[in-house]
């Protein structure tokens, strides 16, 4: 059926205890309520979001996020002051109306559940009912409300500081997700109370309206691992364990090797194609692509394509790199740059460059890419040889079919076939040794 959702993302989120707001807050690399919306634009094109605490900074988060369906997505203002509480979010006006929505049917989602899926929102769009609540079951429910179910219809939800023992026995507890038809909200909205100690209107309190004027309200059962909401850092780790086990899952479904998987951290824009075979310890940031590459050990690649190549182990691959038939071995750092076809074995900084097929980087070579003001490239062609402990300066080109001698200071071009060196003449002083530490001995010598 078709559906209009609304999320709702006005709170302050004060457990989290940080000036970023909750709904910001990150998991595998995205905002929670980045993923809310991820997953209602695949069920819906009429997406409402209730905004209040930093509202300007969320939406702004957005609209810069999804903005390829903004002409989906409505942002609203609540008016906390004169309707605040979860009830009071759907509120506007002086009559209390619900939000201006387009379809018949209303989804109500929580902007700090990310692990929602398309998939586990389908039993809200198929319910035939003026309201139904999803409900799921906890083995431990402590500290939160529990659901009454009689006939397999909700009668009552009680918070649990008004549970008796037995009530509290319950281990039926609130999703936070309803479905409504516009009209059930459209009469009873208006007649929902703020008659509590917080001064509140509450979503569940339409509930024991239906109840009361004999609607019934069926109880849809859900995966408490698709809804559990984060109210705090220590629930926002957990939740994360969740994405990166449903990512990992993903990722070896499609073909790809995973050793000891629980150890390898990657977030929701990392793509793989082709054979791939990650070790343990490797972290995958951003919109990294690994395409027929082995990543070894304890490396961390950040917005990355790597194809045909082999890195690690303990290489670092920052931003904007494109590597392809080259190994980047151990204690290796890349940033900004380009190698096709090259071989980079241990322990070099290599950014802002361009390396070209067959040329070798010996161990600590740097380029040398900031002169304190700005970032400068080095270009390197085919071919190229470039000695241990070698630092090129850049700005800086080098030919193809060059060498250039271990030691070296680079700060001059150099033409296809040079041998470039840059060395102090070592000079061999007899018995200095001698005289350095043991101007005694040195002296009977």
């Amino acid at each position: 059926m078709p559906v209009s959702i609304i999320i709702l993302a006005a709170g302050a989120g004060s457990r989290m205890r940080s000036s970023l707001p909750k709904v910001l807050h990150k998991i595998c690399g995205q905002a929670m309520l980045s993923y809310s919306v991820t997953e209602a634009l695949k069920i819906s094109d009429d997406i409402h979001i209730v905004l209040f605490f930093h509202h300007q900074k969320i939406r702004e988060y957005i609209q810069n996020i999804h903005q390829n369906d903004l002409n989906k997505i409505t942002f609203h203002l609540q008016n906390h002051s004169k309707y605040p509480g979860t009830g009071g979010a759907l509120m506007q006006g002086d009559d209390q109306k619900c939000l201006p929505v387009k379809h018949d049917n209303i989804l109500i989602l929580n902007g700090d559940m990310p692990l929602i899926t398309k998939e586990s929102l389908e039993g809200f769009l198929t319910a035939r009912s003026s309201i139904a609540l999803g409900v799921f079951e906890l083995t431990n429910p402590h500290g939160y409300g529990r659901v009454i179910i009689k006939d397999d219809k909700v009668s009552q939800i009680i918070e649990e500081k008004d549970a008796s023992p037995a009530i509290k026995a319950l281990k039926t507890i609130n999703a936070g997700v309803y479905v409504f038809e516009k009209k059930f909200l459209q009469t009873y909205l208006p007649k929902l109370k703020d008659t509590n100690a917080q001064k509140e209107y509450y979503l569940t309190d339409l509930i024991d309206l239906a109840t009361k004027n004999h609607i019934d309200v069926p109880p849809i059962f859900v995966n408490p691992k698709h809804f559990m909401g984060v109210n705090s850092k220590l629930e926002l780790s957990k939740a994360q364990d969740v994405m990166l086990e449903r990512l990992r899952d993903q990722a070896m479904e499609q073909g790809v090797i995973m050793h000891a998987p629980q150890t390898i951290y990657l977030e929701t824009g990392v793509s793989f194609a082709g054979e791939c075979e990650i070790e343990p310890g490797v972290c995958l940031y951003g919109q990294t692509k690994i395409i027929n590459s082995h990543i070894k050990a304890h490396s961390v690649i950040e917005d990355s394509t790597i194809e045909d190549s082999h890195i690690g182990p303990m290489a670092h691959i920052r931003p904007k790199c494109n590597i392809s038939q080259s190994h980047i071995g151990n204690f290796v750092e890349l940033k900004a740059s380009k190698l096709s076809g090259v071989k980079a074995g241990h322990l070099s900084y290599l950014g802002d460059c361009e390396i070209g097929a067959g040329s070798n980087v010996g161990a600590g070579v740097i380029t040398c890419n900031y002169d304190g003001k700005a970032k400068h490239k080095t270009i390197i062609g085919k071919n190229v040889f470039i000695g241990s402990d070698s630092q090129l300066v850049a700005p800086l080109k080098i030919a193809s079919n060059v060498l250039i001698g271990s030691g070296t200071t680079m700060t001059k071009d150099a033409k296809e076939g040079d041998l470039v060196i840059s060395r102090v003449r070592q000079e061999n002083k007899s018995w200095g040794f001698y005289k350095f530490f043991t101007p005694d001995q040195a002296d009977k010598k």
